[in-house]
């Protein structure tokens, strides 16, 4: 596995406007002598409960017993009162999943100024070649322009708007408060996290291959779908019958989100919720049997396509880019490997849909039908990328490349992206929305080459497009000239073969002049202000 796939971070940017948890305190210690204040114990419950053995007990602390930081206002929670809240949280996610805990899971806090400080240990380090990748990758999204670093559009996404994460194999939940000495604990989302916590040693997280951006999309599926239903039925709990802290936590500032990237990171959150109600065959958790959830970490969706439409199985079809540059150029390398990337149905919808969530920008996947205003939910299911069966991103770079300057040698890098469809209908669709990408974007057609376009401004450089049956395949170099250089072949002389018709079937572009976003007020606290909770999953070496 590459090194640079060793911390995959998934990070949760918009499920409630008070999802920005803060807590106080260091480790977990041992047990308060204070103790619970005690709910009313069920005449079933055992004489002798232990924590390894009794769903819905640890250390000492019952899922309904009262604390004395219940309903205190701003859920501000004291040193000495951190252990009580972890333990009984701990004690409410074991009575909704069924499961218990093999062991004690440590709460760690630091302030924000440390984790921004120190967030490359989370979400990994970025220099020289892989630097140069994931700008050359996010161009290829259209989701960093060529003045503009990946990284540090990565780290304004996460460093800001972290509120805490969960680190398998540690057994570890980090919390990120901007107050630690007045701090307020939102009890669903803590439950949230120890809910991967529980996750992670009953099945091991960690241990899933998270080597491209569509798998780790698609194993988010399952484990965000899952700690988010614990969240959901957490929370009715409070509101039907436990005594919880009284969470008003809420942010208050703007952030300069890069919403393509946004939209792609916060998928398993939109839809694995639904796709764990397709596993329990219901939308209500509540008393359900969980066992369907819990056999599935052993057979987990191989693709976010299969997140996006519980119930079907889109196994990757494979895909292998053939290396046909020329001798001028060569396929970067990351750690002795090539660097590749396959960002799936999930990261084509985010290239098409993202500039939805910004109300001054047009975008192919226009923002009604993208954002759902009666729930404020997101939809991945389009008919321009629905067809998806496969994708492999190849960063070309030419010989004088060089990593000390990562900005500019990704301007004159390029790249192979190799789609496959489930038809080569579907292969049209992609290549129907593709194209409306480009005129956005302000691509012209070079008369004088088959399917290739031109770009001079954000994302400069030429286009070549080639569909063939289920096959598409985009080449971008910085030149017309280069294209044949970076893929033998591409750019050809003649005129067009692909038809430039629109294949539109919902007339789904739209430049609507900057208004509100339909469903925005829904969502204003929610994006805009981006309360955030992070999880940061390590894959293991």
């Amino acid at each position: 596995m590459n090194s640079r796939r060793t911390r995959t971070v998934v990070a949760l940017l918009a499920v409630s406007s008070i999802l920005l948890l803060a807590a106080a305190g260091g480790a977990v210690p041992g047990l308060l002598s204070a103790g619970p204040l005690g709910g009313d114990a069920t005449d079933d419950r055992p004489d002798d409960p232990t924590t390894e053995g009794t769903v819905g007990y640890v250390e000492g602390y019952w899922h309904d017993d009262e604390l004395a930081v219940d309903d205190r206002e701003g859920a501000v929670v004291e040193d000495d009162e951190l252990e009580a809240v972890v333990y009984r949280s701990m004690a409410r996610v074991e009575e909704i999943r069924g499961l218990t805990f093999d062991e004690e899971v440590s709460v760690d806090v630091v302030t924000r100024a440390e984790f921004e400080e120190n967030n490359s240990e989370v979400f990994g380090t970025a220099d020289g070649d892989e630097r140069i990748r994931l700008n050359v990758e996010g161009e290829a999204l259209f989701a960093v322009d060529n003045e503009t670093d990946a990284t540090d559009e990565r780290d304004t996404l996460y460093g800001g708007a972290v509120g805490g994460y969960y680190e398998p194999g540690t057994d570890r939940v980090v919390v990120v408060s901007d107050d630690v000495d007045e701090p307020s604990v939102d009890e669903p989302v803590l439950g949230h996290e120890l809910g991967h916590a529980l996750q992670d040693q009953r099945f091991d997280i960690g241990s899933y291959n998270r080597s491209t951006v569509d798998q780790d999309n698609a194993k988010n599926g399952l484990v965000e779908g899952d700690a988010t239903r614990i969240e959901t039925e957490y929370e009715t709990r409070c509101e039907a019958g436990w005594s919880c802290l009284d969470s008003a936590a809420s942010g208050d500032g703007s952030a300069n989100l890069n919403w393509v990237l946004y939209a792609m990171i916060f998928q398993p959150y939109s839809d694995g919720p639904d796709y764990v109600d397709h596993l329990l065959g219901t939308d209500d958790p509540a008393g359900d049997d969980w066992d369907a959830v819990d056999a599935a970490y052993d057979d987990p969706p191989a693709s976010s396509s299969e997140v996006i439409r519980p119930g079907t199985e889109r196994e990757p079809a494979g895909v292998d880019v053939e290396d046909r540059s020329n001798e001028s150029w060569s396929q970067l390398e990351v750690d002795g490997e090539p660097a590749t990337e396959t960002y799936g149905e999930a990261g084509l919808v985010a290239m098409f849909a993202g500039d939805a969530l910004d109300s001054l920008e047009p975008s192919v996947i226009d923002r009604e039908s993208f954002l759902t205003e009666q729930t404020g939910e997101y939809d991945y299911d389009h008919p321009y990328t629905d067809g998806w069966a496969d994708d492999e991103l190849v960063t070309y770079v030419p010989d004088d490349a060089s990593a000390d300057d990562p900005t500019a040698a990704a301007d004159r890098s390029g790249y192979v992206w190799e789609t496959e469809w489930t038809s080569s209908e579907e292969a049209e669709q992609f290549l129907a929305g593709y194209r409306e990408q480009l005129e956005l974007e302000g691509a012209d057609p070079v008369a004088d080459r088959r399917d290739t376009y031109v770009i001079d401004e954000e994302f400069p450089g030429a286009y070549y497009l080639e569909h063939d049956g289920e096959t598409v395949t985009i080449v971008h170099a910085p030149t017309v000239a280069e294209l044949s250089a970076v893929d033998e072949g591409a750019a050809p002389p003649g005129e067009d073969e692909i038809d430039h018709e629109d294949v539109d079937p919902d007339d789904e572009t739209t430049d609507d002049g900057g208004e509100t976003i339909p469903g925005f007020g829904v969502l204003a606290a929610l994006v805009a202000v981006a309360a955030a909770v992070a999880v940061a999953i390590r894959a293991r070496d």
